[in-house]
């Protein structure tokens, strides 16, 4: 009874306050990322924001060839250069996992409480530049989708619907879905973070074809448990997708060997499958701040 009155007494951990009751903090958090999106050096690493095509006209003395529009010149039987203008409009659209695997993590945080939270500073660092922004959140189905749109309404409806986040009776993870479903909306040009554990099959194709349309940044929620596990004696896990359990040994150096290896096995495949697309990825750890991570990424001045 002592225990329960204190915990009562005891100020709400940061962690498990809403996302609206900090968002004083995530806002002041979230102003280097803005300022990181609003910079030229972050839109230069991506392919799609600063111009964009608007027509052609003819070709003059002096133009550069390689603006020569080769098919349009085919058909006209005379050359036409294309036309571009520059787009400072950046629409940012979110996809956040909130599948069963998502509930998983070894510290106070899981992963979908880091998830929640990095949705929120993009939400609020898009918002302070007045970035049209979306989201769709997904577990074994669709559950929430807005279309991008400006404004501080907008934002504190994403907001809302990340805190009151439920899961769905359907298992599984719905990632191949929920990338489907974001290529058919955004209509124009957008900047889109995919914010999962990747712990899925069968979405690889449906990501390299969104990343052939909008800018991807595919933000991979890790746990040290992927790669570190106490050394022990038989230790239960249960796969939170499948609900199968299996006793691990945990006390064997080899096994442990086995799994950090396989872990970062993993990682590696996604970073690499990532970069072959032209995705830009980052690992976010449950014992990361994720503001740091974000505003690290946005603020580097040297892109790959």
């Amino acid at each position: 009874m002592q225990i329960a009155q204190t915990a009562q007494n005891a100020p709400m951990p940061d962690s498990y306050k809403s996302l609206v009751q900090r968002a004083s903090r995530l806002k002041l958090s979230a102003f280097s990322i803005a300022e990181g999106m609003r910079s030229g050096s972050f839109r230069s690493m991506f392919k799609g924001h600063g111009i964009e095509f608007t027509g052609v006209r003819d070709y003059l003395p002096g133009d550069d060839i390689r603006s020569i529009d080769w098919n349009v010149t085919a058909r006209m039987g005379k050359p036409y250069v294309k036309l571009f203008e520059e787009n400072r409009e950046l629409v940012v659209f979110l996809l956040v996992d909130n599948s069963e695997s998502m509930q998983s993590g070894f510290l106070s945080k899981n992963r979908f409480e880091t998830a929640k939270e990095a949705a929120a500073l993009l939400a609020f660092a898009a918002n302070q530049i007045n970035s049209p922004l979306g989201m769709a959140i997904f577990d074994g189905e669709i559950t929430f989708s807005s279309s991008p749109k400006a404004g501080q309404m907008q934002l504190m409806t994403l907001l809302q619907q990340l805190d009151n986040s439920q899961h769905s009776q359907t298992k599984g993870t719905a990632l191949a879905g929920a990338l489907q479903g974001a290529y058919r909306l955004l209509k124009n040009r957008s900047l889109v973070v995919i914010i999962s554990d990747f712990r899925s099959a069968g979405y690889e194709q449906h990501l390299a074809h969104l990343a052939a349309k909008h800018d991807v940044l595919a933000l991979r929620i890790t746990d040290p448990s992927d790669t570190e596990l106490p050394q022990a004696g038989y230790f239960s896990f249960q796969d939170p997708e499948s609900k199968i359990k299996r006793n691990f040994p945990l006390f064997s150096a080899a096994f442990l060997r086995e799994w950090k290896k396989s872990g970062k096995d993993r990682s590696e495949r996604f970073s690499n499958m990532c970069a072959k697309r032209g995705i830009f990825s980052i690992n976010l750890s449950t014992k990361d701040d994720p503001a740091q991570v974000l505003e690290r990424f946005f603020s580097a001045k040297e892109k790959r």
